[in-house]
């Protein structure tokens, strides 16, 4: 298991190609850490409807601090090894696992769900808390970034936050490395790698942002997924990006610089 501490990323896109995955150590500061977690609280309090484990990318458009969450420059400085430096924002997500009862996630291929050509994205997966075996971190089974795209099926009938997922067959979980990461800690991912994580049976939330970032070469095939462009130059013709979504005092999150 390849692992960096921010800013030394020499060598990281080398470890990516042979892994599949990386980890980054100590890359996002306490503060803004603690404001992600005001965010998560704020967001199920907002949708109650919603398990914890599915504050989901269509959230994201009209919500100015996931923005500027996302579109921070340490983690820009870190899709930027893999994707170059002309990068849009793909998708974002919180995954919060309640403490005793936070779902599992079946093993999968990110890439298996997205509708992008080529399928040249990079997943960072941000640590808001500790992320460790006991609250259900994530697993990823190594060099498994070489297996095509495999076909979706229904998963069993259990407390599961993926209707899909691929064959469970195709996934040897002897091999599968649990990911340990202490808050601000980012680990990164290739869309094809085989993943998912266990149930968090512990008394602590298990919180983590997966984001997707992709080179602006890459196109999104499905407009409902709505895309912001953070570094670099757009490629004309390929997407449609959005405007930055402003803050609106009594709406939206406040947050350290809504203002601007």
């Amino acid at each position: 298991m390849a692992e960096f501490t921010y800013p030394k990323l020499q060598g990281l896109g080398a470890a990516f190609d042979r892994d599949g995955y990386v980890i980054v150590r100590q890359v996002l500061d306490a503060d803004l850490v603690a404001e992600a977690n005001q965010h998560v609280d704020w967001l199920i309090k907002q949708h109650p409807d919603l398990r914890p484990e599915k504050l989901g990318y269509w959230l994201v458009p009209d919500d100015p601090f996931w923005i500027r969450l996302v579109s921070d420059e340490r983690l820009l400085d870190i899709a930027e090894q893999l994707v170059g430096p002309n990068i849009a924002l793909f998708a974002a997500d919180y995954i919060a696992k309640p403490p005793s009862h936070g779902r599992q996630i079946a093993w999968h291929q990110d890439g298996s769900y997205w509708p992008l050509e080529p399928m040249n994205v990079v997943t960072l997966w941000v640590a808001y808390t500790v992320s460790n075996p006991e609250n259900g971190c994530l697993r990823i089974i190594p060099g498994t970034q070489h297996l095509t795209l495999q076909e979706r099926k229904p998963n069993a009938d259990m407390p599961e936050v993926l209707l899909t997922g691929m064959d469970q067959s195709l996934a040897d979980e002897a091999n599968a490395v649990d990911i340990v990461l202490a808050p601000g800690d980012v680990s990164v991912h290739h869309p094809n790698i085989i993943h998912g994580s266990n149930a968090n049976t512990s008394s602590q939330w298990r919180r983590g942002g997966t984001y997707q970032y992709i080179p602006t070469t890459t196109r999104i095939l499905n407009e409902a997924w709505a895309s912001f462009l953070f570094r670099g130059q757009a490629v004309a013709g390929v997407n449609a990006y959005r405007a930055f979504p402003k803050y609106i005092a009594g709406k939206h999150f406040p947050f350290r610089g809504c203002e601007a």
